[in-house]
């Protein structure tokens, strides 16, 4: 069976809560391999909520899909306060990306008391701006930036990872509609350590398998790259 569009592989699902410092209760999913110990954690933050970001964004969602049963890592998804998907309300409203610092913090919470392991930071669109602001507060392996559109995250905010050891993995899309590769070399420059990777052909919102595949290659590569190539069918055979 091909591996492609939402097609999801084994592996240990839960639907779970996160709880805030102000208080609100945010839902989620975690997703673990089916058998075997997680070897990294992907804690994901959704593109912008007004916009139709959710927990279920399609890669975001792909990622929870595969990448437990191929490349054995826990995903850890959420709605922010006030975003809503099929796996329900999250308490509270947007708020710009400030109080969504208290979100991210839950998670990281969660991530501790469930002695996950290496948590990255995978942010998408909104999510990145989330990643940029508040992931050095927090015990983290690194930060993967996909579609960064850098609106929030002020330039000093930006220019304060160059003071740290995380990996700052940055996927930019060749067309994307906010921030494309030269503008985003120039913007990361700020930060000597940082991988920008401009993807040909590739928008903002990665349409299409062959774009979703390269994300999670990306992210795999960073994250456990011994389980690369990941396979394209299921379940695996040699070569594919």
């Amino acid at each position: 069976m091909e591996i492609r569009g939402p097609l999801e592989l084994p592996a240990q699902r839960e639907d779970i809560e996160l709880t805030t410092v102000d208080g609100l209760t945010l839902v989620g999913e975690l997703a673990l391999p089916q058998d075997a110990a997680p070897v990294a954690t992907l804690v994901t933050l959704h593109p912008l909520p007004t916009a139709g970001g959710f927990m279920d964004s399609h890669i975001l969602r792909k990622a929870a899909a595969r990448l437990p049963a191929l490349a054995d890592l826990a995903v850890l998804r959420f709605n922010t306060r006030g975003t809503t998907s099929p796996r329900g309300t999250s308490d509270g409203a947007f708020d710009g990306g400030t109080a969504e610092q208290f979100d991210v913090a839950a998670a990281m919470d969660f991530v501790r008391e469930r002695a996950l392991p290496r948590p990255w930071l995978v942010g998408w669109s909104f999510g990145t701006e989330l990643a940029l602001k508040y992931g050095r507060d927090h015990e983290i392996a690194g930060i993967i930036l996909l579609s960064p559109p850098l609106h929030r995250a002020t330039a000093d905010e930006v220019a304060a990872w160059a003071d740290t050891d995380y990996p700052v993995i940055v996927l930019v899309p060749e067309l994307d509609d906010y921030l494309r590769p030269p503008e985003a070399k120039e913007r990361f420059a700020a930060i000597p350590h940082a991988q920008v990777i401009g993807v040909d052909g590739a928008k903002h919102l990665w349409v299409g398998e062959t774009h979703t595949r390269r994300v999670l290659t990306e992210v795999v590569a960073a994250v456990n790259a011994a389980a690369l190539p990941l396979p394209t069918q299921w379940p695996p055979t040699p070569g594919n």
